[in-house]
């Protein structure tokens, strides 16, 4: 069993298992039950709601993170367009094209966006060259 303890001395509040109820009076009766923050023995239970989980709650809570879900990918789709429609796309030349941009003063009529490892992006970074990386949603996986 779960339960929430508080210390008397130093008002902490916890949570600590016990295999039973029993298990709990007869630990604090022996005085085995401390607070971890003042090493108190004045630690008693206090009221605690149970967790209960039903199939209904279960259901509605899992249809509420696929909407959330759904949602964060129709944002994602949302700035996908917006960059298909106003950058270029230069494919896997991206930390190419990126330093021929910033050290060649290379002018470009749209900003660039493509791929990019890790290591490309950091070495990017430390070169000084601003990039951001954003979530990538492939149609096929819409």
């Amino acid at each position: 069993m779960k339960y929430k303890l508080f210390c008397k001395n130093c008002n902490n509040t916890f949570d600590s298992w016990f295999s039973s109820s029993n298990e709990f009076d007869k630990l604090q009766k022996l005085k085995l039950l401390s607070c971890h923050l003042c090493e108190s023995l004045e630690v008693e239970k206090t009221l605690m709601t149970p967790n209960i989980v039903n199939q209904t709650n279960k259901i509605k809570k899992e249809k509420s993170e696929t909407e959330k879900i759904k949602k964060i990918k129709r944002k994602i789709k949302e700035y996908q367009n917006f960059i298909k429609n106003n950058f270029e796309y230069v494919g896997d030349k991206f930390a190419y094209e990126a330093r021929s941009i910033h050290y060649n003063k290379k002018m470009n009529k749209k900003g660039i966006y493509g791929n990019a490892s890790p290591q490309e992006v950091d070495d990017l970074k430390n070169e000084g060259i601003v990039t951001d990386v954003i979530p990538w949603i492939n149609d096929i996986e819409n």
